[in-house]
């Protein structure tokens, strides 16, 4: 099942982020909140930890990399498909608001996994291809420049078109705050003017980057040209 996707501003549904208590870190210091030296859960084993360079070029046309989301018509529909609907192990904390905003928890109330969807007329496209944009949207989640995001994240993947196929390249960041472990990760696609991104918030030991795992490999963003 996918939804269909509606066009607020990111902006407006930073706002909302914070009054509906999430709660993430978002004064001071970037570097103060970010652990450096920390792999992403979602990014491949074979490529190297940390690392802010994307990955290789696709050659299978199964894979949506951020140089090859220059390629995309501006006419493409971006969405994020539902693999969490029929999950027993995830429970509705939020159903979709119509404004391009939804969020899953775990039946144990140990995590849970904000998505969006929708226009990113409000984030500082960056030129070049869709990372830099990519961390411009985690930016303004952040509260911080884009000059400041992009020496902490690092690249992992979304799934392309069906759960657990990874291809999609985002970009991640993560933090802890005591027993609290969160990761947010995102993806601009400059060409269409839309973006996606998901926040994973863990709390009492759960571990957000394994749960992203579980996100990425259970949800894909889904393109149709």
């Amino acid at each position: 099942m996918t939804r269909t996707r509606q066009a607020p501003s990111l902006l407006r549904l930073t706002a909302a982020i914070v009054l509906a208590g999430v709660a993430l870190p978002l004064s001071g210091c970037l570097y103060a909140q970010i652990p450096s030296g920390q792999s992403t859960g979602s990014v491949p084993s074979d490529e190297p930890e940390a690392t802010d360079e994307p990955a290789e070029e696709p050659t299978d046309g199964t894979t949506l990399t951020f140089a090859e989301g220059l390629e995309l018509s501006d006419s493409a529909y971006i969405e994020w498909g539902d693999g969490f609907l029929a999950d027993d192990a995830w429970k509705t904390v939020s159903p979709d608001d119509g404004n391009g905003g939804w969020t899953y928890g775990t039946i144990d109330d140990t995590c849970t996994a904000q998505f969006w969807q929708g226009r990113i007329s409000d984030v500082p496209v960056v030129e070049g291809d869709d990372s830099a944009s990519s961390d411009a949207i985690l930016g303004v989640l952040l509260q911080s420049s884009t000059a400041e995001i992009t020496p902490v994240a690092t690249t992992g993947e979304f799934s392309y078109q069906i759960g657990g196929s990874g291809g999609v390249e985002s970009r991640q960041v993560v933090g802890t705050d005591g027993d609290r472990t969160w990761m947010m990760a995102a993806r601009a696609f400059t060409t269409v003017g839309v973006g996606v991104y998901v926040i994973v918030d863990c709390t009492g030991g759960a571990g957000a980057e394994a749960t992203m795992n579980l996100v990425n490999e259970a949800n894909a963003v889904v393109v149709t040209p």
